[in-house]
């Protein structure tokens, strides 16, 4: 175990992604920030875009633009980067003026600032990896192209085992596992009027035009789930544009905010994700909300849950929307309680304040590293 550092540290972290676009890196990125920052640590941040309204109490003093981001495909989904030239110029700037004890960028190979800082790095480098993509371009291109600007990371972290797995596979590199973290009190439901009136609600969060997120599968359950629960209604929340079928209401984006509030108001949410799933901080938040969880199996997710053995939710199989039916009837029928409390209590596993420290270790290695080369 790495010793404590004796002084507040100067971090500079780095997002890919632009941070006004909700997503689960920039939520990582503003949560481990809010973290250092309430720990003591001078903390700066650059990403493409702005600042979004739930900052996390990020004084826009601290953060950097830089620049538009724009909407590019990778990694199976739409990604807000900022790949170009001025971003580039922007972002070398921006390193060389924070004179950094340590830099820890997330997304390391994303073609966007993370990869701009890490190639202009002038102090130890962390890098987070949340992909969990198997066959993915950017890592394999990585193993090749960009092996000099991998070269630079002198610590790598990965978010779960299953992102562990993938960096090892195309990078041949290991990683220490840090989960994502989460302000699990700002999830803690308040006072629940029992036995709310009207047919049963069901959550999906996510993006309905990304086939990986699973929507599919649910609405492929819903005719049976409507046969057994009459009137049962699907809140979708998330960007996207597609047709609903009925029984279901387009939400479109939800603030932080209103997500609580959602995951407070329905009697169960639904994570019907069929692949690249490296974590699932949308089945986090639904556990540390106390919200019935019906997840898809896979690995992270189960996880998070607790293992295969004695779920604290209802797993089905992926992509299997008569397993679905089965497993939100099921927890439609037992609703919140034993299974739920126990969900609360395995959340508490990824509050900022345990996940945190865990990071500023990785932290406290890097730079003893560097200063025991440095002395010799």
């Amino acid at each position: 175990m790495s010793p404590a550092p004796r002084r507040p540290l100067r971090v500079g972290l780095v997002c890919p992604y632009a941070l006004d676009v909700p997503g689960g890196v920039q939520a990582q990125v503003l949560g481990l920030a809010a973290h250092l920052g309430g720990a003591g640590h001078d903390v700066r941040v650059l990403a493409p875009g702005g600042l979004p309204e739930d900052a996390h109490g990020l004084d826009p003093a601290r953060f950097a633009s830089a620049g538009a981001a724009l909407g590019v495909r990778y990694n199976g989904s739409v990604a807000p980067v900022a790949p170009g030239p001025l971003a580039l110029a922007r972002t070398r700037r921006w390193v060389a003026a924070q004179a950094v004890d340590l830099l820890h960028v997330h997304e390391p190979l994303a073609p966007s600032t993370s990869l701009h800082a890490l190639r202009a790095a002038r102090s130890p480098v962390v890098a987070t990896f949340h992909t969990a993509t198997p066959r993915s371009r950017a890592l394999r291109l990585a193993g090749t192209a960009l092996a000099g600007a991998v070269d630079r990371i002198d610590a790598g972290v990965a978010v779960s085992p299953t992102a562990r797995a993938v960096v090892a596979a195309h990078l041949d590199r290991d990683t220490v596992v840090v989960p994502n973290g989460l302000d699990v009190a700002a999830y803690a439901p308040g006072e629940r009027v029992p036995g709310r009136d009207g047919p049963p609600r069901l959550l999906f969060l996510g993006r309905t035009d990304e086939p990986r997120k699973g929507l599919d599968v649910l609405l492929a359950a819903l005719p049976a789930l409507r046969r057994e629960h009459p009137g049962l209604e699907v809140l979708v929340a998330g960007p996207g544009r597609r047709t609903l079928p009925e029984g279901c209401r387009a939400l479109g984006l939800v603030s932080e905010d209103e997500k609580r509030a959602l995951l407070h108001a329905v009697d169960a949410f639904v994570a019907p994700h069929t692949a690249r799933e490296s974590f699932g901080i949308v089945v986090l938040e639904a556990m540390a909300a106390g919200t019935p969880v019906v997840a898809s199996d896979l690995t992270p997710f189960v996880d998070l849950l607790g293992g295969a053995a004695d779920p604290a939710g209802w797993v089905f199989a992926r992509g299997d929307a008569s397993d679905l039916a089965r497993a939100a009837s099921a927890a439609l029928g037992e609703g919140r309680g034993n299974r739920t409390a126990r969900a609360q209590a395995l959340a508490q596993r990824f509050d900022w304040s345990v996940v945190g420290p865990q990071l500023v270790e990785v932290y406290a290695g890097v730079l003893a590293h560097a200063s025991a080369e440095g002395a010799s």
